[in-house]
């Protein structure tokens, strides 16, 4: 069965909501934004806010969730072979996006990767790396993914949260050599390393 297509409608309440949003979390924390102001910048009713979303945390994860993707695509916008020092430009654009948002994405990102944002990120970034690299045929697909999910996350976390000292030129060029080393290592194939069961 073909799933209906998006409402347009509904998209661009989304996105007014989550720009306001955006603006207003660039004047106030997060949990200081309350539903009145933030309908009032987006233009629209209280009700219509709360027949997309439960709650503001629930429109903050959505909004940046968005930015969300954008690396995961970041991190998949090269073709051939990866050069170490050059991450691709998509990657270095993401973090330079996210650096005037800094303290929305700390509320909803922990350190270490954990935090709603961080399922989200967790679970895309997972996902896309497991099916690249079970469609190129490397081996161990789901354990590779899981270490690129896991480094992206925690790292990235772990600098919005002022734990890893770099620009985010600087954390963009880390991240991708650490990337690209996790998917050149060397793995042996099939269930050799398996725990034995209890």
């Amino acid at each position: 069965m073909t799933p209906a297509p998006a409402d347009p409608r509904a998209a661009r309440t989304r996105a007014k909501l989550g720009r306001a949003l955006l603006e207003e979390c660039a004047e106030r924390p997060l949990a200081e934004v309350s539903v009145a102001a933030l309908v009032r910048r987006a233009g629209v009713g209280r009700a219509t806010f709360y027949l997309h979303y439960a709650d503001l945390e629930a429109l903050a994860v959505d909004a940046c969730a968005d930015i969300v993707r954008d690396a995961v695509d970041a991190l998949h916008a090269w073709r051939g072979t990866p050069d170490p020092e050059s991450p691709p430009p998509a990657l270095l654009t993401f973090f330079e996006r996210v650096a005037p948002h800094t303290a929305l994405y700390r509320e909803l990102l922990r350190p270490g990767g954990s935090g709603p944002l961080g399922l989200v990120l967790h679970q895309d970034l997972r996902a896309r790396s497991r099916a690249e690299r079970a469609l190129a045929g490397a081996p161990e697909p789901d354990l590779v993914a899981s270490a690129v999910a896991a480094t992206f996350a925690g790292v990235f976390a772990d600098w919005l949260h002022g734990l890893i000292d770099a620009s985010p030129s600087g954390v963009a060029h880390r991240v991708w050599r650490l990337l690209i080393n996790l998917h050149r290592t060397p793995l042996p194939r099939g269930d050799a390393g398996r725990m034995p069961d209890a």
